[in-house]
């Protein structure tokens, strides 16, 4: 219940307690709400939400749960986050398995004006379109997001938004562990971030959570330039933890230009391209 307990300090840290009907000073010293706030805006006492955040609570109930997530104003990823590891304790969920089935493959070789991905819940990268190698310079499997975008300095400025992505991966990577804390693999990849990015240290101490399904992602690659596409996230039925990405460019857009241009380069160009010189702070 460790993480349940870092998730709820996280969170209660974060509400203003104005927005709640608790009046301020400039004598308060707690940033966001007192646990005995919470307590007595969600109707539990404060000696049990104390345990809660001291993961020393037997499951809470439905009814706690709801009354927690009301009063900490969390979304709907937040919410089910927290349901999740309210679980934990209770539940042992098998780390998915990484084979894609034939007919799955061959749904990704059909995407041929976009970069294409199945990718699995550790970010890990594991089988790609020509368009998706070519953008990343690299083959697909073996390529990890989440590595790729804190500790292989000198692909970062392949990332235009790279501060945003951050954050999304992050997020994702917070999901993933409510989703598999049994995953020895997740497990050491957040263990090696951690010790290799001073950013991925901040940002996973905010136990933020986000859920990867669509938006905008800019990308600036050294031959052809700046590409900014739309990612869309496919969950694959039968295929836990894994999706399918389509990064897509909008019909007459410069980006579309730019994907035509990037489907003629070859392999050996593309892998030969020099390397970014955009260095972002960690």
């Amino acid at each position: 219940m460790d993480d349940l307990a870092g998730f709820l300090r996280t969170r209660r840290a974060r509400v203003d307690p104005a927005a709640v009907g608790i009046p301020t000073d400039s004598r308060r010293r707690v940033e966001g709400l007192r646990r005995e706030e919470v307590a007595h805006l969600s109707g539990v006492s404060v000696d049990y939400y104390v345990r809660l955040e001291q993961g020393r609570a037997t499951q809470p109930s439905e009814q706690v749960l709801d009354a927690l997530a009301r009063v900490l104003r969390l979304d709907e990823t937040e919410r089910e986050h927290l349901y999740r590891l309210a679980r934990q304790r209770h539940r042992r969920t098998k780390a998915p398995g990484g084979r894609i089935r034939p007919e799955v493959l061959r749904v990704l070789d059909l995407v041929a004006g976009a970069p294409a991905m199945i990718m699995n819940h550790r970010l890990d990268v594991l089988a790609g379109n020509r368009l998706a190698g070519l953008l990343f310079g690299r083959p697909m499997p073996g390529l990890n997001i989440a590595r790729h975008l804190f500790l292989e300095e000198a692909e970062r400025g392949l990332y235009a938004d790279w501060e945003h992505c951050t954050l999304d991966v992050v997020g994702h990577l917070r999901l993933a562990t409510g989703q598999y804390p049994e995953d020895p693999k997740l497990a050491s990849l957040i263990g090696e971030l951690a010790m290799g990015s001073e950013r991925f240290r901040r940002l996973w101490a905010r136990a933020d959570v986000r859920a990867r399904t669509h938006g905008r992602r800019a990308y600036r690659h050294p031959l052809i330039g700046l590409l900014e596409l739309h990612q869309e996230n496919f969950a694959l039925p039968g295929e836990s933890g894994m999706e399918l990405l389509i990064l897509s460019a909008a019909p007459g857009s410069p980006a579309e230009d730019g994907l035509r241009l990037l489907a003629g380069l070859s392999a050996d160009s593309a892998e030969a391209r020099p390397p970014a010189t955009v260095r972002l702070p960690d």
